[in-house]
This record gives structure tokens, C-alpha cells and sequence, in this order.
């Protein structure tokens, strides 16, 4: 019966790889701390220059305090850009040791198995010999009682083993889904910095041409100032970008974000500064086809019924190209996934009668079957359309746009709770606490500034 001591180090050889996870994750730990200290150093540092950048911008619009914008602006950006970087550092830590942790839960997972496999093979030959065969078969007394105690610890060990490999699975489960996790952070960090680097660039490039134009004289920089004055017509007429449709006139634009201003509270500078940032980072992503870049199961069975609801081709319309890491399938100029918009288009899993997957239902939930309720869509009733909401629509994607950003806190109408809740638009409500994420709440609030000036200049302010 000495075979069985076999199944026993089966069971133990999982026992150093759980140690060498937990070593590895005490040194990534150690690193993780030094680099949060560099990271609060450098928000410290963040924090000086906005301050630097207040005082120029509200002083007196000279040529002097232009340079010192600037310069604080990009000092700033630059400043962010190495907090990006030191975020994606310590994501790939993060990733490495769950990396370890998946490769030894995998070979925890195959011991187990062989452990399994091996109980199984000792219960068959259990099954073949009868007690007084076991008896006959013992040199002494002692042997023999032995004996009966293995095979009661088999018998065990098998129900000990099924539940160890069912409860290692559902771990390397999760430990995967928290791998997805990160690595969609990270990716969603480096497009950030991506567009960082853009500005860095655009205001250097602005600096430059300023100082070149001016010759450092202050009554230059004026003649400059007088000169660039926009009309009220040239600002209506100017070209307004949108992702993923085309452009509409400023103006137009404009009247969609007032309407969605007086329905949502949120202001309308706001809802263009989202839609312009979102802009930017779709001619980063590009557009992609549904059928490759949407999740299958959550968000296509979704995406064909609202589709077919406003009687479109799902082929022919265009949604965000998946990152490498995982799912795309944005739509329209606000970037809604489809089982996000469902709960703004008016669209209900008949089974539940709601748009939001109730606690344990899991992607069936997704599968539908799918209802349109006029009186469910929200975004149509703001607007007192007489159709269904079309995400790809201008005025829909503004006043949707709106929507979600008044319930993410923008409705106040604080630059704080605006620019937070910019960041829970890109990020997500626990995303948003990220600092390395700050740079997009900064390019909406700026781009929220510049349609301010416009907005007032237009109202004679």
C-alpha cells in the first residue's frame, strides 16, 4: 500500500507554487510602493503648475503672461505624461504577478487533475478486492488495519480532490477577469498619453509661432489679439468635429447642446468639451466591424436589434475598433457600447422587463429576447422625437451625451464636479479616482473653456 504515499505528494507539489506567488507578489509589492511616493512627488508637482496656470490665465491677456501660460501648461502636460508612465509602470507589476499567479493556479489545476486521476485508478482497484481478500492478503494484523485506513483515505481524497479542482477553476476564473481588468487600464493609459504627448506638442508649436509672430513685442502680441477676433458668423460657421459621423456646423452644435443644457442641466460647453476629447481619441482607435470587434455575447445580439430597430444595416455602420486587450464596438459621435445604450434608447430584456442584468443572470441576459418602448427611451422623450434614438444621430449623441453626464455628477455645474464627472465618462466611477487619468478630465474642462469664450462672445458677453 506504499503506492499511495504517490497521491499524497501529488497534492503537495501545489504548496511551493503558491509560495513562489506569494514572494513574487511581496516584491512587487515593495516596488509598487516606491513608485506610488514617485507618483504622489509628481502629482505634488502637477498641482504647482495648475496653480502657475490659474494666475497667468486670470490675469490681464499680455504676451507675457501668454508665454507663462504656455509654459506652465506644458510643464504640466509633461508632468502628467510621466505619471502615466509611472501608472503603466506599476500596472505592469500588477500584471506580472497575476501573470505568475495564473501560470501556478494552471499547474496547481493539472496536479490536481493527476491526483484525481490517480485516487480514481486506486478506487477502481478498491472496487476489485473485497475485505477478506485484503485480510488474506496483509502479513500481520497491523498491515491490515493499514490497509483499511488507505483505502478510507481514498475514498476521502476523492471528495476532497473534486472540490479542490472546482474551487481552483473558479480562481483562475477570476484571477483571468482581473488580468482583463488591468491590462484594459493599461491600454486605456497609453491612449491617454498618447494624446498628452499630442498637446505637448500643439503648445509648443503654438509658443513658437507666437513668439515668432510677436518678435517678443507686446504691442505685436495686441495687434495679434485685434486681429484674430472671430465674428459671430465665423464662430457659428465654423466646423464642429464629431467621431464617427460628419461634421456639423458650431452653430448647430451649439443649439443641440443648449437644448441638452435646459434638459439635463449639464452645461453645454461641457457636452461639446466630452464630444471633441472623444473626437481625438477616435482618430486614435479608428472605427472597426461589429462582428470583429464587439463582444459576442454581451454586446452584438444587442447591437443587430438596435439596429434593426431604426432600420439600419449593422454592416454598414461604424463602431470603435477593439484595443488589443479585449472588446470594442463604441457607438456614434458619444461612444455608448450597446449594452450601455440600451438603458438610454429604450430597450428591455422581455424576460426581466429591464435593461440592466439583474444579479447572477450573466451574459444570457444579453441574449434577449429584446423589446423597444418608446416610453423607456429617454433620450427620445427629452428631445420629443417622434423616432427611435439614434446613437449615430448629432442631436442624439449630444443630448445623450448630456444625459450621462449629468448622471455622473455634471449637472451641478462646478468645474469639480465637471471634470469629475468627465472622468467617470472615460473611466468609470472607480476609474475616475485614478490620477494618471487626470489628463482627460483637463482636455475636456480646456476645450470646455475655449467653447465658453465662443458661447459668450455669441450672447454679447
Amino acid at each position: 500500500m506504499r503506492r499511495f504515499l504517490f497521491l499524497f505528494f501529488c497534492v503537495s507539489i501545489v504548496l511551493p507554487l503558491a509560495a513562489f506567488a506569494q514572494d513574487a507578489a511581496q516584491s512587487v509589492t515593495t516596488r509598487q510602493q516606491q513608485l506610488q511616493s514617485q507618483l504622489q512627488v509628481l502629482e505634488d508637482q502637477i498641482a504647482a503648475q495648475q496653480k502657475l496656470l490659474d494666475v497667468a490665465q486670470g490675469q490681464h491677456q499680455t504676451l507675457q503672461t501668454q508665454i507663462d501660460a504656455f509654459d506652465a501648461e506644458i510643464k504640466k502636460t509633461q508632468l502628467q505624461i510621466q505619471a502615466i508612465n509611472l501608472t503603466i509602470t506599476q500596472l505592469n507589476g500588477d500584471i506580472g504577478v497575476r501573470n505568475n499567479t495564473l501560470s501556478s493556479l494552471s499547474a496547481q489545476l493539472s496536479a490536481e487533475k493527476e491526483s484525481l486521476a490517480q485516487i480514481m485508478r486506486q478506487t477502481q482497484m478498491l472496487d476489485d478486492y473485497s475485505v477478506v481478500s485484503v485480510a488474506l492478503g496483509s502479513q500481520d494484523v497491523s498491515g491490515f488495519f493499514s490497509d483499511l485506513d488507505a483505502f478510507t483515505s481514498i475514498k476521502s481524497s476523492l471528495a476532497d480532490s473534486f472540490n479542490q479542482i472546482e474551487q481552483t477553476s473558479t480562481a483562475t476564473e477570476a484571477e483571468k477577469e482581473a488580468l482583463q481588468t488591468r491590462l484594459a487600464e493599461q491600454e486605456q493609459l497609453r491612449t491617454v498619453a498618447q494624446l498628452a504627448k499630442q498637446q505637448v506638442q500643439s503648445q509648443e508649436a503654438q509658443k513658437s509661432r507666437l513668439l515668432a509672430q510677436t518678435k517678443g513685442v507686446e504691442a505685436n502680441y495686441q495687434k495679434i489679439i485685434a486681429s484674430t477676433q472671430k465674428s459671430a458668423a465665423q464662430i457659428r460657421a465654423e466646423l464642429f468635429m464629431l467621431r464617427d459621423t460628419a461634421a456639423i456646423p458650431f452653430g448647430t452644435a451649439l443649439t443641440y447642446a443648449q437644448a441638452a443644457e435646459k434638459a439635463t442641466g449639464t452645461r453645454a460647453a461641457v457636452t461639446l468639451g466630452v464630444l471633441k476629447q472623444e473626437t481625438n481619441l477616435g482618430e486614435n482607435l479608428g472605427t472597426g466591424s461589429w462582428r470583429v470587434d464587439m463582444s459576442p455575447n454581451r454586446d452584438q445580439p444587442v447591437f443587430v436589434f438596435i439596429t434593426q430597430t431604426l432600420g439600419l444595416s449593422p454592416d454598414k455602420m461604424p463602431v470603435s475598433k477593439k484595443p488589443w486587450y479585449g472588446w470594442g464596438g463604441a457607438m456614434g459621435p458619444g461612444q455608448f457600447i450597446p449594452s450601455t445604450w440600451v438603458c438610454y434608447g429604450g430597450f428591455i430584456n422581455t424576460n426581466t422587463n429591464t435593461c440592466t442584468p439583474p444579479s447572477g443572470a450573466g451574459l444570457s441576459f444579453w441574449q434577449g429576447p429584446w423589446q423597444y418602448i418608446a416610453s423607456k427611451d429617454r433620450v427620445r422623450k427629452l428631445l420629443g422625437a417622434a423616432v427611435p434614438s439614434n446613437p449615430w444621430d448629432a442631436r442624439v449623441a449630444i443630448m445623450a451625451t448630456a444625459m450621462l453626464m449629468a448622471d455622473n455628477g455634471a449637472g451641478t455645474q462646478t468645474p469639480a464636479a465637471e471634470r469629475l464627472a468627465a472622468l467617470r465618462y472615460f473611466a468609470g466611477w472607480v476609474g475616475a479616482k485614478n490620477p494618471a487619468y487626470s489628463f482627460y478630465g483637463d482636455g475636456v474642462m480646456e476645450f470646455a473653456a475655449g467653447f465658453q469664450q465662443d458661447i459668450n462672445q455669441l450672447a454679447g458677453l
